[in-house]
C-alpha cells in the first residue's frame, strides 16, 4: 500500500516542502497472513496429538525405567512375568522359570528348540509335536536335580543310571536283543516271569546265576529240552527231597538186557551218576565214580 507523507512547519521557519515520496511497509498481509496462522495452528495441533499418542503408547505398553510391561531388565538378563506370545524365533542362552512356578512352552503346532555353533549350524534339535517328541543330536542325557545322569542315549548304547528301573505295564518289558543287568526282581506279592515265546531263553554270568523265590515256587517250562550246564563246577540241588516223578520204569527182561535204560545212583556226598540198568541194582559196579 502506498501512502503520501506531509510535513508541517512551525511559524517563523522556512523549510522547503519536500516532494511527495512513496513508503513501502515490509510484512505479510491479507490471505497470506491468514494461511500462515492456519499452518502454525495446524502444526500446533499435530504436536499436541503426537505428544498425546506418545503418552498413550507409554501408558499402554507400560514403559518404565526398568523395562516394558511384564518385561524387566535386570543384571542377570531379561525377566518376563506372566504369559507372552512370540511370533518369530527367540534366541536366548538360558531360559528358566521362577523358583515357585513351572516353565510352560505352548504352541498350536509344535515347539522346536535348536542349538547352534559359532557358524550358525544346528548341532542339536528338540522337537515336541502333537504325537511325537524327537531329538536330533550326538547324545541325549537326562540328569537328576543333583546332577546325576539318569538316562543317556548315544549311537552305541542306552544307559539308565537309576538305582531301580520299574516297568509297570501289564505285558511287562519286551527286549529284542540281550539285556545286561545285575538283578531282575518282581514287585512284592507279584510273580516274576521270563519268557521267550518263539526262541530260546539264555542266562549267562561269569561267576554264577542265583534264582531265588522267598515265598513261592520256581518253575521252568519249555517245549523242548531244559539244559543246566556248568562248564567248570558242579550242579548242586540242595533240598530235603529231590523228586523225578516222570522217569520211565524198565520191565524185567532177560539176563544182561538193559533195554537202553539207566539207573540213577547217588554218592555219599550227593553226587548223581548213571549206571546201566540190569535185573538188579548196578550202582555198586559203577561206585568208582564217587571216588
Amino acid at each position: 500500500m502506498v501512502r503520501e507523507q506531509y510535513m508541517t512547519t512551525t511559524p517563523g521557519t522556512s523549510l522547503e516542502r519536500p516532494k511527495n515520496e512513496y513508503v513501502y511497509k515490509i510484512g505479510i498481509y491479507g490471505w497470506r497472513k491468514r494461511c500462515l496462522y492456519l499452518f502454525v495452528l495446524l502444526l500446533l495441533v499435530i504436536l499436541v496429538v503426537n505428544f498425546s499418542l506418545t503418552i498413550w503408547i507409554l501408558k499402554v505398553m507400560w514403559f518404565s525405567p526398568t523395562g516394558m510391561g511384564h518385561l524387566r531388565v535386570t543384571k542377570e538378563g531379561l525377566r518376563l512375568e506372566g504369559e507372552s506370545e512370540f511370533l518369530f524365533p527367540l534366541y536366548a542362552k538360558e531360559i528358566h522359570s521362577r523358583v515357585d512356578s513351572s516353565l510352560l512352552l505352548q504352541s498350536t503346532h509344535n515347539v522346536t528348540v535348536n542349538a547352534r555353533n559359532s557358524n550358525g549350524e544346528v548341532t542339536g534339535r528338540l522337537n515336541v509335536g502333537p504325537k511325537m517328541v524327537e531329538f536330533h543330536s550326538q547324545q541325549f542325557q537326562i540328569n537328576s536335580k543333583d546332577g546325576k545322569p539318569l538316562f543317556t542315549v548315544d549311537e552305541n548304547e542306552v544307559v539308565i543310571g537309576t538305582d531301580k528301573l520299574r516297568v509297570t505295564g501289564p505285558e511287562g518289558a519286551l527286549f529284542e536283543h540281550s539285556v545286561e543287568t545285575p538283578l531282575v526282581k518282581a514287585e512284592a506279592f507279584k510273580q516274576l516271569r521270563l519268557e521267550s515265546p518263539t526262541r530260546s531263553l539264555s542266562m549267562d554270568a561269569p561267576r554264577g546265576i542265583n534264582i531265588k523265590a522267598q515265598a513261592g515256587n520256581i518253575e521252568a517250562l519249555s517245549q523242548m529240552d531244559i539244559k543246566l550246564h556248568s562248564s567248570d563246577g558242579v550242579l548242586l540241588l540242595d533240598a530235603e527231597t529231590v523228586r523225578l516223578p516222570k522217569l520211565p520204569e524198565g520191565t524185567r527182561g532177560g539176563s544182561g538186557i538193559s533195554q537202553g535204560l539207566y539207573e540213577i545212583c547217588v554218592c555219599p556226598d550227593g553226587k548223581l551218576y548213571l549206571s546201566v540198568a540190569g535185573v538188579g541194582s548196578t550202582c555198586q559196579e559203577y561206585s568208582r565214580v564217587c571216588q
